[in-house]
């Protein structure tokens, strides 16, 4: 008899999940089960009058190599797009510094930017100098938090200037509580390999110059979109899925998962529906739903997550003055601003943007501010117009403006979350074994690692289920 598997959740975890069941597993029957009318999650692009505009995510990175994969697997290689190479800036002390260049996530590795940089102190360049000749830092039960590593090699102000700005914003995390072996355990294995974080990653600055070399001519700019932007990529997987035999059951929200002798019932339209292996990937505090009653996944009980809201603009060419060459700006959290970061739309991207129009996509949302729950959409466009005139010249309101909330999205990865998932892994494999958990909530929240996450879980999955 053949088994079926039921996967919950169409966003690009549960479709890369799907797609790559059926493409190594063809004897088996899947149903992706969606709860709302789309797939895709929190990908939403707006095309309209000449622009492509993402509402959620903007971009992937492109070392990460499952994403470009998978997009030529299912037929979007000529519609990817590297970034215009430009510079990075950041906001702090009520001016836009240029990232000094040769660094990592703003870790130096070449002298003379970080010697010449103004966004940093003679003092603060003397402290961070002393990473040289400090011993590894030392961890407690395994783990970390960001801020308290980054502050014990390379000091306070290095740490809030540069680093804080571009690691506290991808996770939506207060950095002080991030978990560092959750979110970027290869710069403390760097650090102890060198006793240096600067000397670890000038080594993998070099490897990344060597893997560019091996592709010569190839683009330089770090990320990577297409043609017609995200939701193109999940329109081409979600047929990809259909084609493979595969059913998305939409606006079909599941009720409960009952486990049996055999597999599990999913109830959904008011029935049970057998499988014979479960993969759950929606959001934590969906699943918890289902889950209440086991002690052993309390934590997500607890596990906060951060409202987020991105908040495009859209100008005519004529009143936005901006004469940086770059492709946006991030906030040091010193600055008194409610945006945390703004991406130059249309520098970056120019294939998103009619001609002679300028498009910005700014940022709210973080740990202990509230403006999601106190704004409506018109107070947040113009608290947003108001802290942009501190880094442009911009005349008069937006030809128009969207603004995408997106409550509870950014999970947070607090100290010690990567050893209690792994915990809770090893429960579901023991007390649940045809059934996975995965998503942004466990291991990573970049596209390209939902994607390996969902190839992964499905892969052990069926692996289990004869």
């Amino acid at each position: 008899m053949t088994k079926k598997i039921a996967i919950i959740g169409a966003g690009i975890t549960g479709l890369s999940a799907a797609y790559y069941l059926k493409k190594e597993y063809p004897q088996f029957d899947a149903h992706v089960i969606e709860a709302t009318n789309r797939a895709g999650g929190k990908i939403q692009t707006y095309r309209k009058d000449g622009y492509t505009i993402e509402l959620g995510p903007e971009s992937y990175l492109g070392r990460k190599k499952i994403m470009t994969e998978l997009a030529e697997e299912i037929g979007l290689g000529d519609d990817l797009i590297t970034n215009q190479t430009g510079q990075s800036y950041i906001y702090a002390n009520n001016h836009l510094y240029p990232i000094p260049g040769g660094s990592i996530m703003g870790i130096p590795t070449d002298v003379k930017p970080f010697i010449s940089t103004k966004l940093i102190s003679v003092k603060g360049k003397i402290r961070a100098a002393m990473d040289l000749f400090k011993k590894p830092v030392a961890m407690q039960d395994g783990d970390i938090s960001v801020g308290h590593f980054f502050r014990e090699r390379l000091g306070d102000e290095v740490l809030e200037n540069l680093i804080e700005p571009l690691m506290g914003g991808i996770y939506g995390t207060n950095i002080d509580d991030l978990s560092l072996m959750s979110t970027f355990p290869n710069f403390k294995e760097r650090e102890e390999q060198y006793n240096s974080l600067i000397k670890g990653m000038r080594h993998e600055k070099q490897l990344r110059q060597s893997q560019k070399k091996l592709y010569p001519g190839a683009p330089k700019g770090q990320f990577k979109q297409f043609r017609h932007g995200l939701s193109s990529f999940i329109e081409a997987l979600e047929q990809a899925v259909k084609n493979q035999g595969t059913e998305i059951l939409y606006n079909t929200k599941v009720e409960d998962i009952i486990s049996s002798q055999r597999g599990y019932d999913v109830v959904y339209n008011g029935e049970k529906h057998f499988y014979d292996g479960v993969l759950v990937t929606v959001p934590h505090q969906t699943f918890m739903q289902w889950f209440s009653e086991d002690p052993a996944l309390d934590y997500f009980k607890t596990m906060d997550s951060t409202s987020v809201a991105t908040v495009v603009l859209a100008f005519d060419e004529k009143d936005v003055e901006n004469t940086y060459d770059g492709t946006g700006f991030v906030i040091a959290r010193t600055s008194d601003t409610r945006i945390t970061a703004c991406t130059w739309t249309s520098k970056k991207w120019p294939f998103t943007t009619p001609e002679g129009k300028v498009l910005l996509r700014a940022y709210v949302g973080k740990p202990g501010d509230h403006i999601l729950e106190e704004m409506n959409d018109e107070q947040i466009v113009s608290t947003v117009r108001k802290d942009l005139s501190q880094m442009m010249t911009i005349k008069g309101n937006p030809e128009f403006s969207i603004v995408n909330r997106l409550p509870k999205s950014m999970p947070q990865y607090h100290v010690g979350h990567i050893q209690r998932i792994r915990d809770i892994q090893a429960h579901i494999r023991q007390t649940y074994p045809h059934l996975r958990i995965t998503g942004a909530g466990f291991e990573a929240v970049g596209l390209p690692d939902c994607i390996q996450q969902g190839k992964d879980a499905v892969e052990e999955l069926a692996a289990t289920v004869k």
